[in-house]
Order: C-alpha cells, then sequence, then structure tokens
C-alpha cells in the first residue's frame, strides 16, 4: 500500500487570478508541511490558468499539479470533482486543504466522500500534534460560541476546508523554486451533467464585504431602513463597508447580501462596528473573528458586550453623527 505523505491545497482563481484563500491555503499549507518536514503540494484547476503555476510556487508551492481544460472553465462538481479524486490518488497526500468557499463547501465532501475519508469543515486554526503528528482541526460549534478540535485517526487523507481570511496570505518570494506539473483531466463534454448558461455578477457599492477592513454594521435595534443613513454617513468617513445582522435583511430593510452571520456572511475587519446589534450567537458566529469589536447599543445587557474590546451604551442616533465628525477632525489633521 502506498504511503500517504505531504500537504496538498486545492486553490481557487477568480477573474484569472488566484483568489485571495488560494494564498490563505498556501500560508496554512506551508506551516503545516514544514511542521511535518514534508513538501507542499497545490492543484491548480481550471481553464487558461497555466500562468498562474509559478505565482502559486511564489506564494509556497514546492509542487504545483496544473490541470487546465477547456471544459473546467465554470466550477462544476461533476467535472471538479472526478479531477481532484484522480489527482489525491495519483499524490497520495497526509493532509489536503480546501477552502471554505461556495466552491469549497460543495467539493469538500463529494471528494472526502469519494476517497473515503471525513472532512473537518469550516476551520478557523490548523496545526500538527507533536507526539502523533496528526492535524488538529479547530472549529466554532454551537453557532459560534464555542471551539471544537477535532483529528482523523485512521482515515486518510486528513481532510478540512479553512474559513475565508481566518489566516494570514503567503509572502510572495519569486526566488523560490518549485516543479510544475501537468495533470490530464481526462474529461468529456458527456461527462458534465449540467451546464453554466449565464452569470450576473453582483454589483456593489463601495466597499465589498468580504474585503472591507472596516463594517460598520446595523441590527433590529435600528429601526428601520432610513436610519440606516446614520451608518452610511459614518462608513463614509471610515472607508467602511455596511453590514446589517439578520432582522434588518429579513424586514427589507437592506439587501441580503449585506447579512452578516451564519446564515449569512463570515467578516473577519480589523474593525467591526456593531450598531444596535443584541448580540446573539448566529450572528457573532459571523464577525467573531474580527480583531477589534465596538459595540453601540443602548442596552447594557446586550450579550455584544460580552464579545466587544470596546462598548458604548447609548442612542447610536446621538453617538454615531459625533464619533463621524470627531474622525473626520482627527483624519485631517
Amino acid at each position: 500500500m502506498a504511503e500517504y505523505k505531504g500537504v496538498l491545497i486545492c486553490g481557487e482563481v477568480a477573474d484569472g487570478k488566484l483568489a485571495a484563500i488560494s494564498q490563505e491555503l498556501l500560508y496554512a499549507g506551508r506551516q503545516l508541511a514544514n511542521a511535518l518536514g514534508v513538501e507542499l503540494s497545490a492543484a491548480l484547476v481550471g481553464s487558461g490558468v497555466n500562468g498562474l503555476s509559478r505565482e502559486m510556487v511564489a506564494l509556497g508551492a514546492d509542487k504545483v499539479y496544473v490541470v487546465d481544460d477547456p471544459l473546467l472553465k465554470d466550477y462544476q462538481g461533476d467535472s471538479y470533482v472526478p479531477v481532484l479524486e484522480k489527482l489525491c490518488q495519483k499524490v497520495m497526500p497526509e493532509i489536503v486543504l480546501v477552502g471554505q468557499t461556495s466552491m469549497g463547501r460543495d467539493l469538500a465532501p463529494r471528494l472526502a466522500f469519494r476517497l473515503g475519508t471525513v472532512a473537518a469543515m469550516d476551520c478557523v486554526l490548523l496545526g500538527i500534534d507533536p507526539q502523533s503528528k496528526l492535524l488538529i482541526q479547530t472549529r466554532p460549534v454551537y453557532g459560534g460560541s464555542a471551539l471544537a478540535t477535532f483529528v482523523t485517526e485512521s482515515a486518510r487523507p486528513q481532510m478540512a476546508t479553512v474559513r475565508v481570511k481566518a489566516m494570514s496570505q503567503a509572502e510572495r518570494d519569486d526566488s523560490r523554486k518549485g516543479e510544475v506539473i501537468p495533470f490530464a483531466a481526462g474529461l468529456q463534454a458527456s461527462d458534465l451533467r449540467a451546464k453554466v448558461v449565464n452569470k450576473v455578477k453582483e454589483e456593489v457599492a463601495g466597499v465589498k464585504l468580504e474585503d472591507a477592513k472596516v463594517i460598520v454594521s446595523g441590527g433590529r435595534g435600528v429601526g428601520g431602513s432610513e436610519s440606516f443613513s446614520y451608518l452610511n454617513d459614518l462608513a463614509k468617513v471610515l472607508g467602511a463597508a455596511v453590514g446589517a445582522s439578520r432582522p434588518p435583511c429579513d424586514s427589507g430593510w437592506v439587501p441580503s447580501s449585506v447579512q452578516v452571520g451564519l446564515t449569512g456572511k463570515i467578516v473577519t475587519p480589523d474593525l467591526y462596528i456593531a450598531v444596535a446589534i443584541s448580540g446573539s450567537s448566529q450572528h457573532l458566529a459571523g464577525c467573531s473573528g474580527s480583531k477589534c469589536i465596538v459595540a453601540i447599543n443602548k442596552d447594557p445587557e446586550a450579550n455584544i458586550f460580552k464579545v466587544a474590546q470596546f462598548g458604548l451604551v447609548g442612542d447610536y442616533r446621538k453617538v454615531l453623527p459625533a464619533f463621524a465628525q470627531k474622525c473626520k477632525e482627527l483624519m485631517s489633521g
């Protein structure tokens, strides 16, 4: 029986470039590979992606397996899963990392089933146990109110998806040397049971929520759609994105695309300003990775104050304009 060895990350491409999650996976994979003293490999799957292989080497990969095929232009489980299954059977990695993205959520469980293993989803921490050399997989549970640690003792490969922005991005070093290995997809058009006929990109005004370093979010206590103008004004001053908890989205005050939480988007900004948000576990699951949380709420018993680094009890209608004005003064001076 062949020996499982090495770490393999499944890269993603967006708009012809390496997606940010690919750089985060390369960083996480490099740390694990160094701890085990093994090689880090990367799977680069898509159409017209060969030119990105050297970039993956510069970002830390020792080997890049390039699967470049027109049939892989758009992600489909019917094409990507069998290709990665075949690649894993050839490479025999000890550890496989996938991004916790829309693609990864679909890909990882299906690939794990095909490989006869299990996948720990939405991990925020990864490490190697010094004694057993097993992958330590840590992920939020109970709506983000606790962290659970898992290990896969017998099934191989050990497999995990990594939450977006939970890891640092790999640093580029163009002097790095690595091997680029073409890998045939072996697909036929008949293998694809569905096809993408159209793509509609969401138009986002201002800063994109997932990429924002500062987010100003509003909750049920904001009171209505017109009151989000207070948040928009502050966001313009700070160059921030505007988010919301679930109630404002369900009430139609703001689009559902700005919902932060377990059933919305997971964000990890440098600064998260929670305005009139009570702090339910579902919402905290989406913002608990923020470096700093500032809570503004008129209820001193609101749960959000338990997780916030800074809190202010008061009416946001008075607090936000004063805060915005002070920020303007500081930024202009």
